[in-house]
């Protein structure tokens, strides 16, 4: 369902050369994988002898041991729909291999040798092994296929195999499956631990899953290898597309299984949408078994029942992370992106002012922070920006005083117009009833404010500052020609869910104490356009999260829905693993359905938007990430929610 595929690397302890006590492992930690609903199960290097039988490799009867191995292990497993990865040493043709077995319904499917083998320090694998770079990829042992040159269907998914140190070399084999069209690449290895090494070895498998948009399925052998010289400690890692999905505990002294779900469908997503991957010509010298593959359909393994188990973490915030130290980095990088495309424009154009409307609210502040920022970083007297904040027939005393004493304190030029008399001349000019609180009487008054904002700038020699976000524009929860535009709009890429955590962040690392109550306040203040009447209490009536839904879910379709093309019906499934103990499945849907209509039904706005900085991997600018008519249908998507049950 929705293209996933459950893997998991399996690390017995193991008794070097005990090739029963190895089998018995194998078999346990295969039952433990089948019941969990595992469909890719992969073992580490030389897992059926230990890696480390030295000389032994050369021994008879160490050979016929882990052929014998085998066929047991083919008797075991002959219910098993999963594709099962071993690692033995195999003879072939007066050589010896060291190779990963395939197997799946109680039956040898593949044998894929080792190409790259290490002959140095402790490692001296040639002394043993044959490489199988020149193994050609239409070899066969006893109808099985014998070589590199493999690739594997299972359910959805293409399989690729390498052998630990295939991944250390300048162009490992698995960058040419990657091209030949694997999304998962499997690693039976048998790394050592050495200070530094493991960290080293982490950052290199996200960064090369990364690199060939790829789930990277790492398993390495652990407790009862020798410690001779060498310690072995156990490591299961499993990445996707440059980040680690999950990592077993080393140095243990029992079985491990390590259980992940890897998004197929997302992968090739991501694949198809970058234009360059695949255009290497394999031609070039660096495929290693010389252009040559073959591909073995597997038989569909089992479907987990995804509903009950999930071996996935869904970030229920994908824009915001839950580390402090990674958000903060994050926080200060967006912001200096956002103050480096500003400068640049101010620079550009010789502006004398900066225009900004200050509401009090989360966007307009974070906009002014920006600005009085690039006007820091330009030299220029803060007094150049002109903040102007323009009550209305919604404003608060709480968002008013904040919009002045912010002003205040950063030191920025301060006005105060209210919209009142204007707005009501304008009502009574159209014959609108004042008391009727629609959409005419709300964006007449954001339209006033805009109209106020880009005339100031005229008077003053500068531009507007745009304050509408990311998540506004994708809902179209903003006023045409109204707060929608502007000369230069810097948080035109930033994510409502977002926008709260950088203002927190500049009150907590470059302001003043009294500039940083403030913003805290803001952060604290409910999210509102106050563009109807107070309470009885005057506070804010008109919360936008109860009139468009939340922002955290919204935020939540919008990265799954661009960034990776998800369905509706695969978006439902992640929100509810993602929100299933805050939000009900019909809030869930009710919003989901908000986001698809808003989304296409408001494109028009997002067609002449101003200029402003991209910040990060969702963009719907119409001259860069997101180009779509403004009267495209939605009706498929709709079709497809109207089949979702609704409880």
């Amino acid at each position: 369902m929705y293209s996933f595929l459950r893997v998991a690397t399996a690390i017995p302890t193991v008794k070097v050369a005990d090739i029963d006590y190895n089998l018995e492992r194998h078999i346990e930690l295969i039952r433990q994988a089948e019941a969990e609903g595992v469909q890719l199960l992969v073992f580490p290097e030389l897992s059926l002898t230990g890696y480390t039988c030295g000389d032994l490799f050369h021994q008879n009867t160490l050979l016929e041991g882990a052929r014998q191995a085998l066929a047991l292990l083919c008797e075991a497993t002959v219910d098993s729909s999963a594709m099962i990865v071993v690692g033995a040493p195999i003879e072939w043709r007066n050589h010896i291999y060291n190779c990963a077995v395939v197997l799946q319904y109680g039956e040898i499917r593949a044998y894929v040798p080792k190409v790259y083998l290490p002959n140095y320090n402790e490692f001296y694998e040639a002394r043993w092994f044959d490489s199988g770079a020149s193994v050609p990829a239409d070899t066969y042992m006893e109808d099985v296929p014998f070589g590199a040159g493999q690739l594997f269907t299972l359910n959805e998914a293409t399989v690729g195999i390498e052998i630990c140190e295939d991944l250390w070399v300048p162009v490992p084999p698995s960058s040419v499956m990657a091209l030949r069209g694997a999304q998962v690449i499997v690693n039976l290895s048998a790394s050592d631990e050495v200070l530094g090494k493991h960290a080293y070895l982490r950052r290199m498998i996200e960064a090369h899953s990364g690199r060939l948009v790829a789930g990277y399925v790492y398993a390495a052998c652990g407790f009862g290898e020798s410690s001779t010289d060498l310690v072995f400690a156990g490591k299961g890692i499993i990445a996707e597309n440059g980040a680690v999905c999950g990592e077993s505990e080393r140095f243990l002294m029992e079985n491990q299984l390590l259980v992940r779900d890897l998004d197929i469908e997302k992968l090739q997503t991501l694949r198809r949408d970058q234009t360059t991957y695949g255009e290497l010509p394999l031609s070039t010298g660096c495929d290693v078994t010389h252009g040559k593959y073959i591909t073995n359909e597997m038989e569909e393994a089992d479907e987990p029942d995804w509903e009950s188990s999930f071996h996935r973490y869904i970030a229920p915030t994908p824009f915001v992370p839950n580390d402090e130290a990674e958000m903060s980095e994050r926080c200060n990088e967006i912001f200096n992106i956002q103050v480096a495309g500003l400068v640049t424009r101010l620079r550009h154009i010789n502006c004398q002012t900066a225009v900004i409307g200050i509401s009090g609210g989360l966007d307009s502040t974070l906009a002014l922070l920006v600005t009085v920022r690039a006007f820091d970083k330009l030299g220029w007297d803060r007094q150049r920006i002109v903040g102007i904040t323009m009550p209305g027939f919604g404003t608060t005393r709480r968002t008013h005083d904040n919009s002045l004493g912010l002003m205040e304190s950063l030191g920025i030029s301060r006005r105060e117009i209210s919209i009142v008399p204007s707005v009501n001349q304008h009502f009574a000019d159209l014959g609108v009833d004042s008391s009727v609180h629609d959409v005419t009487y709300e964006n007449c008054q954001a339209r006033e404010r805009t109209q106020i904002l880009m005339d100031a700038a005229n008077q003053t020699n500068g531009i507007v500052i745009g304050t509408g976000d990311l998540s506004e524009l994708a809902l179209g929860w903003c006023t045409y020609n109204g707060d929608h535009m502007s000369m230069y709009a810097v948080n035109v890429s930033i994510p409502k869910t977002l926008v709260k955590y950088l203002v927190r962040w500049v009150a907590m690392t470059s302001v003043d104490e009294r500039s940083r109550e403030i913003l805290l306040d803001i952060f604290d203040t409910p999210i509102s356009p106050e563009l109807t009447p107070p309470d009885a209490e005057g506070k804010i009536a008109q919360k936008t999260e109860d009139l468009v839904g939340p922002y955290e879910l919204h935020d939540f379709f919008l990265y799954h829905f661009f960034r990776f093309g998800a369905s509706p019906s695969k978006i439902y499934f992640l929100a509810r693993k993602a929100f299933g103990d805050k939000y009900d499945n019909e809030t869930i849907l009710k919003w989901l359905q908000t986001f698809c209509r808003r989304f296409f039904q408001q494109q028009f706005k997002r067609s002449c938007l101003p200029d402003g900085p991209k910040v990060g991997t969702v963009s719907i600018s119409p001259r860069g990430d997101w180009r779509m008519p403004s009267d495209a249908s939605w009706a498929t998507w709709k079709e497809e929610l109207n089949t979702i049950p609704k409880s």
